[in-house]
């Protein structure tokens, strides 16, 4: 029989200590975890102990929503699960370290190794909720309830939240939630400490339409990129709408509701405006005219009620409780969810004005706001080249604003590749394959996970509600453990918040004096208004002018001819007077060459006188005077 080789046996004793040190680091970071949160359990009941809670804007009962954690675990030795999970020993432990963070964290819920391993709590460090995240699934795979449980914690760690609440159940954030024994054994099985707590919660309504303080913009604030988007305009048309945009600023005309923007548009493709058109170059009248009936038929729709003013100052997200809690905004939108385009766009336009005014802060323990965006894929369907250069560079650059963005949608495919490399978390809910379509998008989902010791393409397929495939980024920026999880429950009502609860907050909230009413003050309508009725008025001068004008020439005209012919009377008198003047002169110089010479010395006797006192006239009135009485011989 060969002797042992003295090498084999020192690398076996070397191999043997290497896997007894591990396991010690196992075990001691599984301590330490569970040191960690029955630490942050404590703080919690001291927490819950100092402070009660009264929802924003009504009463609620006196409890507190604070970060859920689990119950200290009972940790003796490595945490492996029931063994029966796809994980092993040492991939639960790696899981475990993985999530030990030292700062706070939002809680998530619990590793699902074929069963719950309450020790095993899946969190995100509340420093990292600024590097954005995803949330995606199948529809009823618990989307919802994962947004407002993250919402709940968040709010209780003093960071503001906005959210859309698509279908009306997230309101529920504002009442307190109702044990039973199902949630109760399904809380435990986690290792969640649940109590019911209502949320510090605002209402929000686009255009005033339903329940809650009115969110308007004005059509300058909302800009050519994103109103193209909502029109459905082709690229042609928004850069032709983008032009509009430019003269209506050159010019100081204010847009501030639809009607403002039609009148431009009415103005320019009109005959008062056609030089404005023509000096503003690519514009075509055919393209303007396209442009005006989209938006009289978008108009017609009722979209007009979302543009005005007075505009919200988007700053009213980042307020928070007396208490210190974060006040969770919400956008309520059941009204206007068969205008798809428009909610999602008007999402958009609030984050670009969030970029716009808030200032850089560069990395925070903690956000200013966390920004749900529900039904992204909206959002992106249909989308210019433009829009989503727009969308993409916001989403890079608002992380430094202190402001993180959630997606919220059914698979990672609707959100384009250039978004989705922003995000640092990823809950993952079940999917499903029902079509080659569906197969493909999970084959590109799983290869978008870390190397993990799942088959994520069956597991993303046999997630049960409420469970998700999640991962984060840590917080020195890497990405954490693959972990099957199983999600916490809501504090908050799973279910619609009473509609007079609602309305009682909203009628009680600070900033219904200041938003509550439209206003409608001068803009582009009534200065083309009066524009146009000044141009109307010259033109009923100048036309008044021509008719006088005209009036006075046709009277000059008669005028002129009855002087003519007046001028005409007294020529032809003149020549007739003339004429019978040289007749009598003829007369005259006939007459005198026939009759006697008279002289006479005391004056000169006139033509008739000379004419009856001639012999000739002196017989002939002989002659008649005898006839007459009869004295002429016969």
């Amino acid at each position: 029989m060969t002797a042992p080789d003295p090498s084999d046996a020192a690398l076996a004793e070397a191999e043997l200590a290497r896997l007894r040190a591990e396991a010690e680091a196992a075990e001691a970071a599984a301590k330490a975890a569970a040191a960690k949160a029955a630490l942050a359990a404590a703080e919690v009941e001291a927490a819950r102990a100092r402070a009660g809670v009264v929802s924003a804007g009504q009463d609620a009962p006196p409890t507190t929503v604070t970060p859920d954690a689990p119950a200290a675990p009972d940790a003796t030795g490595p945490v492996t699960g029931d063994g029966a999970g796809p994980l092993t020993g040492d991939e639960v432990a790696a899981i475990v370290r993985g999530y030990a963070f030292e700062g706070p964290a939002i809680a998530v819920g619990a590793l699902v190794n074929g069963d719950p391993v309450p020790e095993a709590q899946v969190r995100i460090p509340l420093a990292m909720m600024n590097r954005h995240g995803l949330v995606a699934g199948a529809t009823g795979t618990g989307k919802t309830r994962t947004l407002q449980g993250l919402a709940e914690q968040l709010a209780a760690h003093g960071v503001p939240v906005f959210a859309a609440d698509i279908k009306g159940d997230l309101s529920g954030v504002a009442t307190p939630g109702e044990a039973s024994e199902k949630l109760l054994a399904r809380t435990r099985g986690i290792g969640q400490d649940w109590q019911p707590a209502a949320s510090a919660t605002e209402y929000f309504a686009l255009g005033g339409i339903g329940h809650g303080i009115p969110v308007r913009a004005t059509v300058s604030g909302f800009g050519p990129l994103l109103l193209s988007k909502v029109l459905g305009l082709n690229a042609t048309q928004e850069s032709s709408l983008g032009l509009v945009f430019h003269y209506a600023d050159r010019e100081g005309l204010a847009l501030v509701d639809l009607s403002d923007l039609r009148a431009v548009l009415t103005f320019l493709t009109g005959d008062e405006g056609k030089a404005e058109l023509k000096g503003l170059g690519g514009l075509s009248a055919a393209t303007a005219g396209v442009i005006l009936r989209q938006l009289i038929t978008f108009a017609d729709q009722g979209a007009d009620v979302f543009f005005g003013e007075p505009e919200l100052d988007v700053r009213e997200f980042l307020r928070t409780a007396g208490d210190g809690r974060g006040i969770i905004s919400l956008l309520e939108v059941p009204g206007v969810i068969d205008k798809p385009a428009l909610f999602s766009t008007f999402l958009m336009y609030l984050l670009a004005e969030l970029f716009e005014v808030l200032p850089e802060v560069g990395d925070v323990e903690k956000p200013k706001l966390v920004f749900f965006f529900d039904e992204a894929h909206l959002l992106f369907r249909d989308a210019s080249k433009d829009f989503l250069a727009a969308i993409v560079q916001t989403v890079r650059l608002i992380r430094s604003k202190g402001v993180g963005v959630f997606f919220v949608t059914q698979t990672p495919k609707d959100v384009p590749a250039d978004v989705l490399a922003q995000l640092g978390s990823r809950v993952q809910h079940a999917l499903r394959a029902f079509t080659p379509d569906d197969a493909k998008a999970l084959r590109a989902t799983v290869g978008t996970y870390p190397t993990s010791g799942y088959d994520l393409e069956r597991v993303l397929q046999e997630l049960g509600t409420g469970e998700a495939i999640v991962t984060v980024m840590n917080e020195k920026g890497a990405p954490s453990p693959v972990a099957w999880t199983r999600l916490q429950a809501p504090r908050g009502l799973m279910s619609p918040t009473p509609e007079a609860q609602i309305v009682a907050a909203v009628a009680a909230s600070p900033l219904l004096a200041a938003y509550g009413t439209a206003v409608d003050r001068e803009s582009a309508r009534e200065i083309l208004t009066a524009k146009m009725q000044a141009a109307d008025a010259r033109a009923a001068a100048d036309e008044a002018a021509r008719e006088q004008a005209k009036t006075d020439a046709e009277l000059a005209r008669h005028r002129a001819a009855m002087e003519k012919a007046e001028a005409a009377e007294r020529k032809k008198a003149e020549d007739a007077e003339k004429k019978a003047q040289r007749e009598y002169e003829r007369l005259l110089k006939k007459t005198a060459g026939t009759s006697r010479t008279t002289r006479r010395t005391t004056r000169s006797s006139s033509p008739l006188e000379e004419i009856l006192g001639s012999p000739a006239t002196g017989k002939i009135l002989d002659g008649v005077i005898r006839g007459v009485f009869g004295i002429g011989r016969r």
